[in-house]
């Protein structure tokens, strides 16, 4: 071996130890927690103040009608107590998501969906803030007609507020969904009032889509798309200030997608997706740039993910719902991380 290629060698195999082992998951418990609504979905997980908090929709079925925000809490993860209902007359509030605020608060964020039957009417963002989890504020507008903010967080430096918006049309103003629609990126000092960052020309009708910002300063998204033939997810990178992105495609079709870093800077995603038994369940992966690779499935099947993500104490606790016991269910599992 000549002296160059022996450096490339050593050069390589440096790199390559350098790089964090592959996750490994362990399912240490799981439990149904709440099944009172005739449909029990969408979930998201935080712990704040000591407790952990989960809220997520209630409604009388996957869509239509009145939809409400349920919050329940725990200390220990096992024993869970509804303290809080948000509701809005006439308004189907959907998808509800935690974000901690610079003020010691929380905001939760949903789609507000008004609804003709099953036909989907209008929509706008809403926006309900809580000093204790416990009591909240009446749901406020924000943006536009048509938009939705699915999940919005606080920039850990920054002291600022990031989400990404889509909208189904969003040349035509609505009601009837376009051919392609829209993704943007905003942000907001407030956690209310949001400024449009970035646009991106991303085809295959992007939609939900969570963001984070790195330990590096970085940001990821992952995102969902819904054209048949070009439904599968996105993987997008930025650095400050997030206006030049770097997309790449994922193997496979996403559902309620989100993640986590992990203390040690690896990543874990949670979503909808399909794994080694028949149908849809909730997958947790190994999320990077590049793409995913599934490390565990949760009891789970049909109508479900939707996850919440939160780590403690060396272990990741997921929120997420699912009908594989006959009924839309909230479920609540913790695991083991490496």
């Amino acid at each position: 071996m000549t002296l160059r290629l022996l450096a490339l060698a050593l050069l390589t195999s440096a790199a390559f130890a350098q790089q964090p082992p592959a996750i490994k998951a362990e399912l240490v418990s799981v439990e149904k927690v709440w099944d009172k609504g005739n449909h029990n979905a969408f979930t998201d997980l935080i712990r704040f103040q000591n407790l952990f908090y989960c809220c997520f929709r209630e409604g009388s079925a996957h869509v239509g009608g009145d939809g409400i925000i349920r919050v329940l809490a725990s200390f220990d993860f096992k024993t869970w107590s509804s303290v809080a209902e948000i509701a809005e007359p006439g308004i189907d509030l959907r998808d509800p998501k935690f974000c901690p605020t610079k003020e010691d608060r929380l905001v939760i964020y949903a789609g507000g969906s008004t609804y003709k039957g099953t036909t989907l009417m209008g929509r706008r963002p809403r926006v309900s803030t809580s000093t204790d989890g416990k009591h909240w504020s009446p749901p406020d507008k924000m943006l536009s007609d048509g938009d939705w903010l699915w999940r919005g967080i606080l920039h850990p430096q920054e002291k600022k507020y990031y989400g990404m918006v889509y909208n189904t049309h969003p040349t035509t103003g609505g009601p009837k969904e376009e051919p392609e629609w829209s993704l943007k990126l905003y942000s907001s000092v407030d956690a209310k009032a949001w400024s449009l960052v970035a646009p991106f020309d991303l085809k295959g009708r992007p939609n939900e889509a969570t963001v984070r910002v790195l330990k590096d300063g970085s940001m990821m998204a992952l995102v969902r798309r819904e054209t048949p033939g070009s439904n599968k997810g996105m993987i997008g990178t930025a650095a400050a200030p997030y206006r030049a992105w770097t997309w790449n495609e994922a193997a496979v079709p996403l559902g309620g997608p989100n993640f986590i870093e992990l203390p040690d800077g690896r990543l874990v995603a949670g979503s909808r997706g399909f794994g080694k038994t028949p149908g849809a369940h909730m997958i947790l992966s190994e999320l990077t740039a590049k793409g995913l690779n599934p490390i565990l499935e949760l009891p789970s099947g049909g109508d479900c993910s939707y996850p919440g993500l939160a780590f403690f104490e060396g272990h990741l606790y997921v929120s997420y719902y699912s009908s594989h016991e006959g009924k839309t269910s909230i479920y609540m599992a913790k695991v083991k991380i490496d």
